[in-house]
């Protein structure tokens, strides 16, 4: 889902004015998109990304004019909850209910360590990609390089992309299989590479952080985010809650947050 993007956007700043700069730092949207990414393969190899990484992710990246008309094209998300709620919640109900019945195992751990309860996590994994099934088709790298190389938010999709290749510096995943929504989140509950360098866990503990393959992974990674912004373990998450407000910092959008928190109620009562 990319309705959680328009409220990602933050205010263009002068930071390659600012002191401390990296001297590497090319002016976004100056000079040809070549010259810029070489500039910024030397600022990952200064900010110690290995030349693997850099290598693998970066050559031969082009720009991605689909990219900044879509980026330039969002619309305000004008929807009312009845109308979204009303299209996003009934068909996934059954499918939700079903995967709380398949995952209870791993649901009740995951809510032990982070103390947030399953049904939450299955309603941002049902809204944010149909259970993993829509994750996105646009190549990861590909759009972060686009989006930082352009002036409308290049200081933010600069750093989203310095994380997106820690990403396979620490080979949680390859550059070939990085591929998500169009602005870069990836995963099955739509992680920014910055939240995967924060958030995501390897909670089967077979040595990787998966979010694109490894359910486990996918929903310990999502309750340590909710966690990390101060969900309240054993507590409702109804608006006007303190769980509501955790809610908001994974989508600032009220008619968002809300159709989580009735999605996830009305797992709660599921058979």
């Amino acid at each position: 889902m990319t309705v959680r993007l328009s409220f990602h956007a933050v205010a263009i700043s002068a930071m390659l004015t600012l002191s401390g700069t990296s001297a590497f730092a090319a002016s976004c949207g100056s000079g040809s998109f070549d010259a810029w990414l070489s500039d910024f393969k030397s600022e990952a190899a200064a900010k110690g990304i290995s030349q693997n990484a850099i290598t693998a992710g970066l050559n031969g990246v082009t720009l991605d004019q689909s990219v900044l008309s879509r980026d330039r094209s969002q619309k305000v998300f004008s929807q009312t909850f009845e109308e979204f709620s009303g299209r996003m919640v009934p068909p996934r109900l059954l499918r939700g209910s079903n995967m709380l019945k398949q995952y209870g195992s791993v649901l009740s751990r995951i809510e032990q360590a982070y103390g947030v309860p399953g049904e939450v996590l299955v309603a941002i994994w049902g809204l944010e990609t149909d259970f993993g099934v829509n994750i996105g088709k646009f190549p990861t790298i590909r759009s972060l390089a686009t989006l930082a190389y352009d002036c409308r938010r290049a200081d933010e999709f600069r750093g989203e992309l310095m994380d997106a290749l820690r990403i396979i510096d620490r080979g949680d995943l390859a550059a070939s299989e990085m591929r998500g929504a169009w602005a870069g989140e990836i995963g099955q509950t739509q992680f920014m590479p910055s939240s995967w360098i924060k958030y995501a866990v390897d909670f089967d503990g077979n040595g990787r952080r998966d979010l694109l393959h490894n359910v486990p992974d996918v929903l310990g990674s999502t309750a340590n985010y909710l966690a990390g912004y101060g969900w309240k373990r054993g507590k409702d998450w109804e608006p006007g809650s303190p769980n509501f407000a955790v809610l908001q910092q994974w989508n600032k959008s009220e008619v968002y947050a809300k159709t989580i928190a009735t999605f996830a109620t009305q797992l709660s009562h599921a058979p």
